[in-house]
């Protein structure tokens, strides 16, 4: 694979780095903010969802910096491990820790309802509808892979950040669209959300299968076909968890409530 000379073009590597480590900082720390003041007029917020927030920061952060971030410029396997990490493992840690309702619980109520008339807005219905968001998750991907975008990516620092950041935001919409955890998301009929994902994971699976026997420009064929089939089974895992997911929301939603005997 040919090393690029892409991102520290015209850049200090280093200031780049140093950014990218301030910005999921902030990140966790605006959360465990919004714990602390929800906590204080709430009830307790879950801890197991800050920890899912951590986690979806830390699963961005390793894809973006440090060791395998350096690896992936040359390293197709390397590259497919940020991708599974960035846009997939890390929206649905993201997902579950609900951070939509945790934000509306902590602002106040003015705030509260502005930040939610916007997410009732028509657009973010568009965006938010699962076939929508999984055109644009896995249509980004044949994208990529299919075309010089990939080769590109390598060569422009704009192209590179533009493009992990739609990998993490289309993921992260596709994930909220499917399991629609916060109230305030739209929700689609189970029925619905499920063949979406169905197709989307066929689809995913196809795009693994292509790379296989056609590997992007640059890429050896040994490492287009081990990448390929990290892709493959790791995405797959992934998968499972999403379909545990929702079927456990469908059952919950379906089974008949029980109601107290009156005496």
């Amino acid at each position: 694979m040919h090393n690029h000379h892409h991102v520290n073009n015209g850049m200090n590597h280093e200031f780049v780095q140093a950014g990218l480590v301030l910005f999921f900082i902030i990140f966790i720390l605006l959360y465990v903010l919004a714990v602390i003041k929800n906590n204080k007029h709430r009830h307790q917020w879950p801890s197991y969802k800050t920890l899912y927030w951590i986690l979806g920061v830390l699963c961005s952060a390793v894809s973006m910096i440090g060791l395998l971030a350096e690896k992936a410029h040359v390293s197709f396997i390397a590259h497919m491990t940020s991708h599974l990490l960035l846009g997939m493992l890390a929206p649905l840690f993201i997902v579950l820790a609900s951070p939509v309702t945790l934000f509306l619980r902590s602002l106040s109520v003015a705030k509260a309802r502005l930040l939610t008339s916007l997410l009732k807005k028509k657009i973010m219905h568009i965006f938010l509808d699962p076939l929508v968001a999984a055109i644009l998750n896995i249509g980004g991907l044949w994208l990529l892979y299919t075309t010089d975008l990939y080769m590109l990516m390598h060569q422009y620092i704009w192209l590179f950040i533009f493009i992990h950041l739609h990998l993490f935001l289309a993921g992260y919409l596709f994930t909220t669209a499917i399991l629609s955890i916060d109230p305030v998301i739209p929700k689609n009929h189970f029925w619905y959300r499920s063949l979406v994902l169905v197709m989307a994971l066929g689809s995913h699976g196809i795009l693994s299968k292509y790379i296989y026997g056609h590997p992007p420009e640059g890429v050896p064929q040994k490492q287009a076909e081990s990448g390929s089939m990290l892709m493959y089974y790791g995405g797959d895992l992934v998968d499972i968890v999403l379909i545990f997911l929702l079927c456990l929301q469908w059952y919950n939603a379906s089974r008949p409530r029980q109601y107290p005997v009156s005496q």
